[in-house]
């Protein structure tokens, strides 16, 4: 949704005439026409189906009904972590409202950013309606928008509406799925148009055509993509060009002097919100036109006049030159650079750099394939690219910073170089061989922090003249990208170090014990570079005997870990003692530290041979134990305070049976902690996942099974330490 149309920008697919004939195949078909009912049935004006890829981690538009190509591309792709709403429904299972432009820009931030007007937005998950029991989550959403004009809230009907378009659009993607032909989203969104209205006969578009010209000044008529399908001779005459230059293209393309941001987004609040716009512009004859913008959802009728002296004005677009060539418009290249700028403040890690760059550069500026090379130990290596072959990519990874090619050359100057044909790249390398099969060229360097630090290639599959206004904006974009990249980089570089002292802390491997299933996992937080302290260990005592620790410490710093360190020294040194012990002496040990820091623990001491084990916990969420044959159960504790705080606290433990087939269940607390539910909810969870679980499983399978329902849940701000222990039982032979 942030970039208007324009010609020759290379993602111009044929749009359908009606949902019947957007796909091949009935299941595809059937998705379209679901689509446009739903839309319908809950009087919505847009409407944006999101399937997921293989691995469930991004979702792809794969198809819209009410919105421009354009508009839609630079939201084609989400990834299940960002901050959209169709993301959050799809991720979290939840049903997002948006009543209006202020609620937006609160809550969604980039969202209000780039598309600051006034509309009401639903997106919600689709879910089988009735839900097959043990079926997997489809994991895609629906979006819909309303006008402006819309209420705060939905009614009563249209959030039935909205359920039944869900369970209806489930459905299909479920019947598919089943019968072993899985809808996969399309390389680009399948735009969907409403039914067309009846179509008048001769008499009535005659008078019609008679009606409209008997108007005062002139009229025309756009589609939702700003292309111009109707207008009148008058109209033509006011905006001082002929009917057959205009009919066909879009005003900012064929009259110069309505190339502004101003006059496009005015288009585009209209196409948005579906409210009517006003606005006045002056041509080069120096008259003062008022435009009014009447939307629907089949596109706008613009009425134009005169502006008279008595005639109230309303918001004036500023005038602009007539550029020498052809070129994207300078409104769809602000929004490009807005839509990129509130992107790439979202991306964290280099290859979400390159993930952003690439969907929105590459559709939006027609290019074909692009590519981004940072500078390391004198050599240029590819951090990302797309269009191009991997193949392709390999030749030229690695190429030593001395060589003079295009791709090194404004990493030595600074300034960037544009071919707008291959004749013009062989004139100025005749010695380099792209081989990349494209026509032209920009060869951007990424400049942060006043250094170069690596090259964005663009390549265009057509001869591109690369007008002064379009060198300029693909400078500042290379800019923009050139700041993310390099605060991704050293964030990958800082989080990796963080990622390499935590788990250098943590065991490399667990003892083995006779007739003791063992499976440890650990999962650093989602978001951020904090380096957590939870850790969990497991120490071999004989034979028969074994103590386990999971333990939490407070904060997420180097601090943090390096504490972790120590108390699970502490805890090695004491092990083989009373749980309630090895307890006191490690807190008597980190009172005398004065970490200022507190950390919670619990302790197991198992005794294979007895059949016992024995536990104390200092302020540690509760373990979970489960007997053969029955469910798991929270296990109640007596309270020990945090490790660290009174050097006097004492610890109680207590002795449980432990006979073959029990499984204990420790962890830390952000296995269970589920934002705005109660941390009993969370480990009733747990609970309820592990008594589902078959006996027989093993414990490795189970862990991974409890860390990822906590990964696919809601965003998590902590670590998860998971240790999970079961005492085999005996086979019986026949």
């Amino acid at each position: 949704m942030g970039n208007l149309p324009g010609r020759g920008q290379g993602t111009e697919q044929p749009e359908p005439a009606g949902p019947a004939e957007d796909f091949e195949g009935a299941d595809q078909r059937a998705l379209g026409e679901t689509l446009v009912r739903g839309c319908a049935a809950a009087g919505a004006t847009v409407g944006m189906l999101y399937l997921p890829d293989p691995d469930h981690r991004v979702l792809h538009l794969a198809m819209t009904i009410g919105l421009a190509r354009a508009l839609a591309l630079p939201w084609s792709r989400v990834v299940m972590d960002d901050s959209i709403p169709v993301a959050d429904a799809v991720r979290d299972g939840r049903f997002v409202w948006l009543g209006g432009q202020e609620e937006t820009a609160r809550r969604y931030p980039r969202l209000g950013l780039v598309l600051p007007y006034d509309f009401a937005l639903a997106a919600a998950p689709l879910v089988p309606d009735p839900a097959p029991e043990g079926a997997e989550s489809i994991e895609a959403g629906l979006v819909l928008l309303w006008p402006g004009s819309h209420a705060p809230h939905l009614t009563g009907l249209e959030r039935d509406a909205v359920d039944s378009a869900c369970g209806q659009l489930a459905n299909h993607l479920r019947r598919a799925a089943d019968a072993g032909n899985p809808v996969r989203p399309p390389t680009y969104p399948v735009m969907l148009r409403p039914l067309p209205p009846p179509t008048p006969g001769p008499t009535e578009a005659a008078a019609a055509m008679a009606f409209i010209r008997r108007l005062p000044g002139g009229n025309c008529a756009l589609d939702l993509n700003g292309t111009i399908t109707f207008i009148t001779a008058e109209a033509a005459e006011l905006l001082g060009a002929s009917v057959s230059r205009l009919r066909g293209a879009m005003p900012w393309e064929a009259l110069p002097w309505m190339d502004t941001p101003v006059i496009e987004d005015h288009y585009r609040a209209a196409a948005i919100s579906r409210l009517p716009r006003s606005f006045t512009a002056t041509p080069p004859s120096g008259r003062s036109l008022r435009f009014d913008l009447h939307p629907d959802d089949t596109g706008i009728s613009v009425r134009i006049t005169l502006v008279t002296l008595d005639e109230p004005v309303p918001p004036r677009a500023a005038p602009t030159a007539a550029p020498a060539e052809p070129s994207p418009s300078r409104a769809t290249a602000l929004y490009q650079l807005m839509h990129l700028a509130a992107a790439l403040t979202e991306a964290v890690h280099a290859r979400d750099v390159v993930d952003q760059a690439a969907d929105l550069l590459v559709p939006a500026l027609g290019a074909q394939a692009l590519a981004l090379l940072v500078a390391e130990e004198q050599r240029l290596h590819i951090v990302g690219f797309r269009g191009y072959t991997a193949e392709l990519m390999a030749r030229y990874d690695g190429i030593p910073l001395g060589i003079h090619t295009a791709s090194t050359h404004g990493l030595r100057t600074g300034d960037p170089l544009f071919f707008a044909n291959a004749d013009e790249l062989a004139a100025a390398f005749p010695a380099v061989v792209i081989g990349d099969g494209m026509a032209a060229w920009a060869f951007l360097p990424l400049i942060a922090s006043g250094r170069p630090i690596g090259t964005l290639i663009l390549a265009y599959a057509r001869p591109r003249p690369f007008v002064p206004g379009e060198r300029a904006i693909l400078t500042s974009l290379a800019g923009l990208i050139a700041q993310a990249l390099d605060r991704a980089r050293l964030y990958d570089s800082t989080h990796q170090l963080a990622h390499s002292l935590q788990t250098g802390l943590l065991p490399h491997a667990l003892p083995g014990v006779p007739h003791l299933e063992v499976a440890a996992s650990y999962l650093p937080a989602a978001h951020g570079l904090d380096i957590g302290g939870d850790f969990y260990d497991l120490i071999r005592i004989d034979d028969t005997t074994v103590a386990a620790a999971v333990g939490d410490v407070q904060g997420h710093n180097v601090n943090a870990a390096a504490l972790m360190g120590q108390v699970r020294t502490a805890v090695h040194a004491s092990a083989g003692a009373h749980p309630a012990e090895v307890l006191a002496r490690t807190n008597r040990l980190l009172t005398d530290l004065e970490p200022g820091l507190f950390t919670s623990c619990v302790y197991a001491h198992i005794d294979l041979a007895a059949r016992t084990a024995h536990l104390a916990t200092a302020g540690h969420p509760p373990p979970l134990l489960r007997h053969a044959g029955g469910p798991a159960k929270m296990l109640h504790l007596p309270p020990g305070l945090l490790l660290g705080i009174d050097p006097d606290a004492s610890y109680t433990s207590v002795e449980i049976p432990f006979e073959p087939g029990t499984l204990l269940a420790l962890y830390t607390d952000g296995l269970i902690e589920v934002p705005g539910e109660d941390l009993e909810d969370g480990i009733a969870a747990v609970a309820a996942r592990i008594t589902a679980t078959q006996e027989h499983h093993p414990v490795s399978m189970l862990a991974d099974d409890l860390i990822g329902q906590a990964r696919g849940g809601a965003p998590r701000t902590d670590d998860i330490a998971l240790l999970l222990l079961r005492f085999a039982q005996e086979r019986r032979h026949a």
